[in-house]
């Protein structure tokens, strides 16, 4: 089956140039563009697209505030965004409210389409190392979300013991490979792992239990160990 894309940017130039590329693949279908965020939010729900991929900074409604309705909103639509910077405060907002990861708009074409395909397939686009890196920079400087204090910690008890190293090393920035070896675990088991910790604490995708681990405070900007 073809993975549907809406495509979001308020320059047409650049819609057409990244359309042109998608439409090439047998596997992707531009289901339909935006330029705003507002625009957005309204074709999302009428086109329930699988894939969104979604500029930061537009006039009318930006990216940040348009992923997070569409979030809000229960759509299975999994974000992409796309900005100019690969550390910007809109991009760390946007992965908070739901986005399942982010690429820069001068991506190679295979980056690109690799990035959606990722998306599609329930994988965060953001590696690692970026992940750790764009945490460390903002984690310590944007305010926490409207939340209980005991909020996280309730949450944190549904995890077993191991689930909570797991969640400690994907939180420090850590691939499936790294976290077996350092576990001395296989890779699958991993994997089994990262799935359940998703599922208890209702997160979209590894991207996700960075952003909690910060914001519960469970790891602190630069610490690695």
């Amino acid at each position: 089956m073809k993975t549907r894309l809406l495509l979001v940017d308020d320059q047409p130039l650049l819609r057409l140039a990244f359309r042109t590329v998608l439409e090439l693949q047998p596997d992707i279908e531009v289901a339909g563009e935006a330029g705003d965020g507002a625009q957005a939010v309204t074709m999302a729900r009428a086109l329930e697209p699988d894939v969104i991929v979604m500029d930061v900074r537009m006039p009318v409604m930006d990216g940040v505030e348009a992923t997070r309705r569409i979030v809000a909103s229960g759509s299975p639509a999994r974000v992409l965004v796309l900005t100019t910077f690969d550390l910007d405060e809109y991009v760390y907002a946007a992965l908070r409210n739901g986005a399942s990861g982010f690429l820069l708009k001068d991506v190679p074409p295979a980056d690109l389409l690799g990035g959606v395909r990722a998306v599609a397939a329930g994988d965060a686009v953001v590696a690692p190392s970026v992940t750790r890196r764009l945490i460390d920079r903002f984690a310590a400087h944007l305010p926490a979300p409207d939340a209980p204090p005991s909020a996280p910690g309730d949450r944190l008890r549904h995890l077993t013991e191991r689930e909570r190293e797991v969640l400690m090393e994907v939180a420090r920035g850590r691939s499936n490979a790294e976290i077996a070896e350092r576990l001395v675990v296989a890779e699958a088991t991993v994997k089994m792992h990262v799935g359940r910790i998703l599922a208890k604490l209702a997160l979209r995708d590894r991207v996700q239990v960075v952003v909690f681990a910060y914001e519960a405070g469970l790891v602190r900007p630069g610490e690695t160990s």
